[in-house]
């Protein structure tokens, strides 16, 4: 294929994938099926490893960056974001109306003030973020910081493909744009996010807000990519090069029509008595968005008009968000109670007298950490208000310190593990979390219950009866000590167990013994590793044949591979470190546990460069780091972030660092960049 032909060729499919991508991310109506697009979407990836001069800023295979950033830099705003005053009172809507008109009437601007309308729309509960356009490629995204400049999170936000990196349509498109809006997360992808936490092992987020703030908040935006946000936008920064658009409406109808997704419902409003009505009717729909909502935003809907209204030094005078009251409840805080998780983290829980809130009867709620208490000043005896967050998980939100009695008692966080008495520790916070304390002790009971009902879990194993009663029994009479010892029952054994019979422990056996069959990557996942959900898991049953070749695995192969990066990685490898685990591996082997996997799929060693490694350090003149990495991959070979005895090329360019004097002291070959593109003319 000549470049003519590629260039053509790759002009084509990243114009299909744009339109796939808005129809799916934005449209909420695919076109075609997810193997059809990944078809398109790896000949693309093809096309550019051949010519890596074709992987353009606004080419749909850019969203992911393959490099964590070390920090995040400071990025100006064209124009000011500014956040809006707020109100919880409908009375104080309808004096914010009057101020407004008031306002214009001063500036002599009667018969505007006479006919002034409104647009309402959803207040989504996310970040607030602003994109920057130029000649219609997307060039920075940043968070509001203090208003006038916030953090660089160009990379992160590449990740969210309802995000156009090149604006739709051909004419009129503004010079430069600057557009505003609200990342957010879905209830389904914090309830999803929440369920793979707890499953690898890792604190819970509070809401679909914090998961979505800690998300934007990581550095390597591959983990980003995971998180599953979206946005909306609804405002407008700076534009240049044409008209900007005149209403409030008419901005949400032209940013739709550039690729944006705006607010999915919006009110236009032309009086108070509208306004106050389209309030409430959201409030009635509100709960059907996919996303959440915490009230209704209202603006004057002309544009020219906001700047006869002006701002305060803090928000515009032209805007108000009204704040609907979250369903809370208030009860006791009896008792706070410290629960222990499979990897020993310990998390704090409120015991209360039993309240209804939101459809269900709550006994116990979350307090999350440590960090959490203290904040809320948390005491036993007190009076608190509780609410559940992303309506999903119960939590506490606010002491009534005001109904104080003196007799209120304060908490303080184990230094010893509840459970087994071991003396516990607390870790340093990952970017953007609270730290955990932990017990060490491997063989806590809480621990050992939590390994084994999570080796049982439908994600996992799959074991079917396998829940917290059968597993509290059988820990608590000593027949289970890790998950080996499931395929060692007896039926006589089960069928003795209160509450069990003949019949149920025929079928908890049954479904143990159609448990050796399952695939590796439900194994790896079942070990409960820290840090290892099932996507890690699957992903390393693509690239690894089995069990084995993961946990014999150096650290070095296993951050080489796809999504699995340097923390996963040493958990991976301390976790096998370990003479208990490695002995669990091989009795797990003797009980006949599948361990190969059906995913593997090696890649054709096809190519000149085929089985050799090459690791790049230093800046080539010819060519960009990732431009040669692409001729690398492209002959058949691979690179690797860091240098071992197993790489066979260090190619060093100017100002090479540390990789070359690892690469001296181990006897590596290093090639400089005039005898690399020898290589290459002559493969």
């Amino acid at each position: 294929m000549t470049f003519a032909q590629a260039k053509a060729r790759h002009a084509e499919l990243a114009e299909e994938i744009r339109k796939h991508d808005y129809a799916y991310y934005v449209e909420a109506q695919p076109l075609i099926s997810d193997f059809e697009y990944d078809k398109l979407y790896r000949e693309l990836l093809d096309l550019e490893k051949l010519f890596p001069e074709l992987a353009a800023p606004d080419s749909p295979t850019q969203r992911v960056s393959e490099r964590p950033m070390t920090e995040f830099k400071p990025s100006v705003h064209l124009a000011p974001m500014m956040s809006l005053d707020n109100t919880y009172s409908q009375d104080e809507v309808r004096q914010f109306v009057e101020r407004v008109r008031k306002k214009l009437e001063k500036e002599g601007l009667a018969k505007e003030a006479e006919r002034i309308d409104w647009c309402v729309e959803p207040k989504i509960d996310g970040v607030a973020i602003n994109l920057r356009y130029e000649d219609g490629l997307f060039t920075v995204g940043a968070t509001r910081g203090d208003g006038t400049a916030g953090d660089d999170i160009t990379a992160n936000l590449k990740t969210i493909r309802s995000i156009p990196l090149r604006l739709k349509g051909t004419r009129a498109l503004p010079r430069l744009l600057e557009v505003r809006g609200e990342v957010y997360m879905t209830k389904e992808g914090f309830r999803k996010l929440n369920e793979e936490r707890a499953a690898a092992g890792e604190e819970l987020f509070a809401n679909p807000r914090n998961s979505a703030a800690g998300s934007l908040k990581q550095l390597d935006p591959r983990i980003v990519a995971k998180r599953k946000l979206d946005i909306v936008l609804y405002g407008l920064g700076k534009v240049e090069g044409r008209q900007a658009p005149q209403t409030q409406v008419e901005l949400l109808q032209w940013l739709k029509s550039l690729g944006f997704k705006a607010p999915e419902k919006y009110w236009h409003c032309r009086s108070t008595n509208e306004l106050l009505r389209a309030i409430d009717e959201l409030d009635e729909v509100r709960e059907k968005f996919s996303y959440e909502t915490d009230g209704a935003v209202i603006k004057l809907n002309s544009i020219p008009l906001r700047d006869r209204v002006g701002a305060t030094a803090k928000a515009p005078s032209w805007g108000i968000a009204y704040k609907y009251a979250p369903e809370q409840a208030e009860t006791k805080l009896k008792s706070i109670a410290v629960q222990v998780g499979r990897t020993g983290a310990l998390t704090p829980v409120a015991e209360l007298e039993p309240v209804f809130l939101a459809g269900t009867t709550v006994k116990r709620a979350t307090l999350h950490n440590e960090d959490q208490i203290r904040r809320l000043d948390a005491r036993v005896g007190d009076q608190v208000v509780i609410q559940k967050a992303g309506e999903i998980i119960p939590e506490v939100v606010r002491v009534v310190t005001s109904k104080r009695t003196g007799g209120e008692k304060g908490f303080r966080f184990p230094k010893e593990c509840p459970e087994c008495g071991s003396k516990v520790s607390k870790g340093a916070a990952a970017e953007g979390e609270a730290a955990v304390w932990r017990c060490p002790n491997p063989d806590c009971p809480a621990q050992i219950r939590g390994r084994i009902e999570h080796w049982c879990s439908r994600g996992a194993m799959d074991i079917e009866g396998g829940g917290e009663v059968l597993v509290a029994q059988l820990v608590k009479i000593g027949l289970v000590r890790d998950v080996s010892d499931l395929y060692r029952l007896k039926l006589a054994e089960l069928a003795n167990l209160e509450r069990m019979g003949e019949k149920s422990a025929r079928n908890f056996l049954d479904g143990v013994v159609a448990s050796k069959s399952r695939d590796m990557w439900r194994v790896l996942y079942g070990l409960g590793i820290l840090h290892v959900g099932t996507g890690v898991a699957k992903t390393l049953g693509r690239s690894f044949p089995d069990l084995d070749a993961v946990l014999s695995a150096s650290l070095d192969q296993l951050t080489e591979t796809e999504d699995v990066g340097e923390v996963i990685a040493d958990s991976i490898v301390q976790w096998y470190g370990d003479p208990r685990n490695r002995r669990l591996i091989e009795r797990l082997r003797q009980a006949g546990i599948n361990f190969k996997s059906s995913l593997y799929s090696p890649k054709a060693a096809a190519g000149p460069f085929a089985g050799q490694t090459f690791v790049l350090t230093g800046t080539l003149s010819s060519m960009t780091r990732e431009e040669a990495t692409a001729k690398i991959e492209a002959l058949g070979g691979k690179v690797s972030s860091s240098v071992s005895k197993k790489t066979d090329y260090v190619l060093a360019g100017e100002e090479a660092g540390s990789k070359l004097e690892k690469a001296q002291k181990l006897g590596v070959k290093i090639i400089d960049e005039k005898e690399f593109l020898k290589m290459i003319k002559g493969a």
